[in-house]
């Protein structure tokens, strides 16, 4: 793996896991673009390792949110902390599902798929767009909220379908406070980071045999620096009301995708 290749990758990975415009359909774009060698056995090694990356930049912010999560579980009160605990074990639910039992399926649409990615950044987009108009409010994320924003989670499973894209503009829709829904969407998606990163290394799929330590180490800190600076943009672009900006973008990248996939 080229440590160049590998520091695009990750810097894709970086911004996009944040930024509402889809990191799996921009990999799988790269991957077209890039004279790649982000195939097979070293496609899902640096899968992992950009994945890990963005969940780890994702703990550094929200240590303490994460911390009382935490601690909301031991407690063993109904108090703020464990209902936000227990909204966050909800919303996860979906998305674990459906990776466990369509995993298979899920991966076929991960190969050169470019029409579909380019389709699902134009629903992306539709979304943002309905969700930048939304006015805000000072509402918070209840049981049913964690239920829709967790279903939105698992269909951005699809490339080209943006995970903080569907769970922000879901959030936003229903009429949660932006910065919350942010927050939440950030915090949810943290474990199942990490659990499919376990399936991924107990896969019969992963090989570690010749690994090039530069090219991963170069784009593990691509993506963890990145995703420390598109975090904590992408918060302050919510409160301000700034996704139809990500929508435009979405448009256009997926309308050259739909292009590209005919050409």
């Amino acid at each position: 793996m080229d440590w160049i290749e590998a520091f695009i990758l990750g810097v894709i990975q970086g911004l996009t896991e944040f930024l509402p415009v889809s990191s799996s359909g921009h990999l799988e774009l790269a991957k077209l673009i890039l004279p790649s060698q982000y195939t097979g056995e070293s496609s899902m090694l640096m899968t992992v390792v950009l994945h890990f990356a963005t969940a780890l930049s994702t703990v550094v912010i929200f240590r303490k949110d994460l911390m009382q999560i935490i601690q909301g579980l031991f407690q063993f009160q109904w108090n703020d902390a464990s209902k936000f605990s227990v909204k966050i074990i909800i919303s996860m639910i979906p998305a674990a599902l459906v990776g466990v039992f369509f995993d298979d399926i899920i991966e076929s649409f991960f190969d050169g798929a470019t029409l579909l990615v380019g389709s699902m950044l134009l629903a992306t987009g539709g979304l943002l767009f309905l969700a930048d108009k939304t006015k805000n409010t000072t509402k918070e994320v209840s049981l049913f909220h964690s239920i829709i924003i967790g279903v939105a989670q698992a269909i951005a499973i699809l490339p080209g379908i943006s995970r903080s894209g569907a769970t922000i503009g879901t959030s936003v829709l229903l009429g949660i406070d932006r910065e919350k829904a942010a927050r939440f969407s950030f915090l949810m998606v943290v474990p199942l980071i990490f659990g499919k990163i376990a399936k991924d290394v107990l896969s019969d799929k992963f090989i570690v045999e010749g690994l090039d330590i530069t090219a991963l180490s170069t784009g593990f800190v691509a993506a963890f620096i990145t995703g420390l600076v598109a975090c904590t943009w992408m918060i302050s672009l919510v409160k301000k009301s700034k996704l139809v900006y990500f929508s435009f973008y979405c448009f256009v990248v997926g309308i050259v995708a739909i292009i590209w996939s005919f050409v």
